[in-house]
């Protein structure tokens, strides 16, 4: 009678580190995985609908098949409203060219074998593969019903273009692929993109048909010989976005600032903007030209740190293709509109406030612009475990009551607007 069921291989295989793993390991996991699935499938009465079925194994040669026919039996003969397969591969540290190619074989011969399944199911998460184009379009083809697809260090032999076409898609993210761009031609129901990390030096996605779209979040980390994006252009045939992500990862600035001519007619219904991990080498007054080019902007959320254990230092940056300055020349001599005016943002978020110049400048720089603007939050930054206490000894974040009063004072000297100013400790959830 179980509405949801959920059986995930990881429960059955060895104790040791996934990078040790033995095709051996992973026959054995798959078995004792296999025996699961069918010991709850196969003894069900089809009275009870499955509401939710998420099944999680590993990809082999031949242990995997079975696994994917048990399922296709149960969707034959009982009512699945959705079933998920998150599909593992045993080579996923340092993995090589001829492991994705290997590893993408090895995924076509499961998906050959089990079209069924693979035809009813409404969420694939895939990894560590390999395909070329026509397999691609097999795959999207056959997944009909599929509402969510997980692409994650996934590349294409052949064509460096990937294209999607669904009708079903709503969410769609693509995590550290190597496509050198993905077509997003035509996803009339697509309402969710996540688009994490590139490697070509263009834009590494287009729009095409996605009148629905309404939630956007991109993140990189702006390699040197990357292009500057302009969101104008990326976004551009996006009519209906109401959400927007964007993620720094405390390097080099990526967005290009543009006019409001540019920028306002494909943004003109953004309600919120989250601009996460900024470097602290950046100024803040490039994110004005967000302001001014969404004017139904109700919230800008802005996070500045600098992620001490994630970050490359000296020789390695040149090594890896970092950009030596964090801060872009266009980036730093963007200048506000005279006379700017903004009469719908109510909130604005600093996470990682410092008591620093450049941070009341810009506090104010919103203030006077955001005419209408209610609250002000200024959070403190935390840091990760590892560096947390770096963290803590180049604060200048106002801990007291008294540095607190003076910072208050400091933002309003000068200014008419009666906006709230609050201190806040507690880290902010969400995408960082």
């Amino acid at each position: 009678m179980l509405s949801e069921i959920g059986i995930t291989v990881r429960f059955f295989e060895p104790a040791h580190d996934i990078s040790d793993l033995t095709s051996d390991d992973i026959v054995r996991a798959n078995a004792t995985m296999l025996e699961a699935t069918r010991s709850i499938l196969e003894r069900r009465s089809d009275l009870y609908t499955i509401h939710s079925m998420y099944l999680q194994f590993y990809l082999g040669d031949e242990s995997t098949i079975p696994i994917g026919q048990t399922v296709a039996n149960a969707m034959a003969t009982q009512i699945i409203c959705s079933a998920e397969f998150t599909i593992l591969t045993k080579v996923q540290v340092e993995c090589t060219d001829a492991d994705l190619l290997t590893q993408g074989g090895q995924f076509m011969s499961f998906f050959d074998a089990c079209p069924y399944a693979f035809g009813g199911l409404t969420r694939l998460c895939l990894g560590y593969i390999k395909l070329g184009e026509s397999e691609f379009l097999k795959v999207f083809s056959i997944c009909n019903g599929l509402e969510h697809l997980h692409l994650y260090r996934c590349d294409m032999t052949g064509s460096s273009l990937l294209e999607i076409e669904h009708p079903q898609i709503y969410k769609l993210e693509i995590i550290g692929c190597g496509f050198e761009k993905v077509h997003l031609k035509w996803l009339p129901k697509l309402t969710v993109l996540s688009f994490v990390y590139w490697t070509s030096r263009h834009d590494p996605f287009s729009l095409g048909c996605v009148p629905l779209l309404q939630n956007v979040c991109i993140t990189n980390v702006g390699l040197s010989l990357q292009n500057m994006v302009k969101l104008s252009q990326l976004l551009g045939k996006a009519s209906s976005i109401s959400e927007l992500h964007l993620n720094f990862k405390c390097e080099r600035i990526w967005v290009k600032p543009e006019s409001v001519k540019q920028f306002s007619m494909p943004f003109h219904k953004l309600r919120s903007v989250n601009l996460f991990n900024i470097s602290e080498e950046c100024d803040l007054n490039w994110t004005m030209f967000i302001l001014e080019g969404a004017p139904n902007l109700e919230e800008l959320c802005i996070m500045v740190q600098d992620h001490f254990c994630e970050m490359l230092w000296g020789v390695y940056r040149q090594l890896h293709g970092f950009s030596e300055e964090k801060k872009d020349k266009g980036v730093v001599e963007w200048e506000t509109s005279s006379g700017f005016k903004h009469t719908s943002l109510a909130v604005l978020r600093i996470v990682g406030f410092q008591a620093q110049d450049k941070f009341v400048r810009y506090i104010k720089s919103v203030m006077e612009a955001a005419v209408n603007l209610k609250e002000v939050y200024l959070h403190e930054k935390q840091g990760c475990r590892r560096c947390k206490r770096r963290v803590r000894k180049t604060s200048t974040y106002p801990m007291t009551w008294k540095r607190k009063r003076s910072i208050r004072r400091e933002i309003r000297k000068g200014m008419c607007s009666p906006v709230s100013i609050h201190f806040r400790k507690e880290m902010l959830s969400g995408n960082q």
